[in-house]
């Protein structure tokens, strides 16, 4: 799952369009962040829109994608005038990275975010299985991501681990832009 903040009319509002494989977490991700709490999700058909507002940062206006693979044609309808890109991957399906290499690949290929700050959000860190992050930056061939800055965070929306600190870094790389 992943997002892409893109601006709104007003200066202190960033669209994020939220993106990656379904099962990845992208749902949960912004049930929790609006309400501090865990939810059952089901897959989204569609998209899901949310509001968060940051300490560190701008208004986030969230915009949840549905990861399945007939949505994914979808995702740049709503890349139009992003500020950055944040990417969901679900950090224990080792079987699907590269499927999730290739749908990154997709997104990062759209003219529309050409030099757009990226952010990889890696869920399911709370579980022992869990592929670390070097070997999911390798997974995703970000080391070939040279015409924009990106970063790599782990975190959970299980438990909440690593989200303050992806918000903070999605700020900063907003501000940097």
């Amino acid at each position: 799952m992943g997002l892409a903040l893109c601006r709104q009319s007003h200066s202190h509002t960033a669209k994020v369009v939220l993106v990656g494989l379904d099962g990845a977490g992208k749902s949960t991700l912004l049930h929790r962040l609006q309400r501090g709490e865990l939810a059952h999700t089901t897959p989204t058909v569609g998209f899901n829109v949310g509001s968060l507002e940051l300490d560190s940062g701008p208004e986030l206006t969230v915009w949840d994608i549905g990861g399945q693979g007939g949505m994914r044609a979808q995702w740049g309808d709503h890349m139009e005038e992003c500020d950055a890109l944040l990417f969901m991957v679900d950090g224990v399906d080792r079987v699907r990275i590269g499927e999730a290499r290739a749908a990154l690949g997709r997104v990062l290929g759209d003219e529309r975010v050409r030099g757009v700050p990226l952010m990889v959000l890696v869920n399911k860190m709370d579980l022992p299985e869990a592929m670390g992050l070097q070997e999911v930056t390798g997974g995703l061939g970000l080391e070939q991501c040279w015409d924009r800055d990106w970063e790599v965070q782990g975190c959970s929306t299980h438990n909440g681990l690593g989200l303050q600190e992806a918000l903070d870094s999605l700020a900063t790389l907003i501000r940097k832009r």
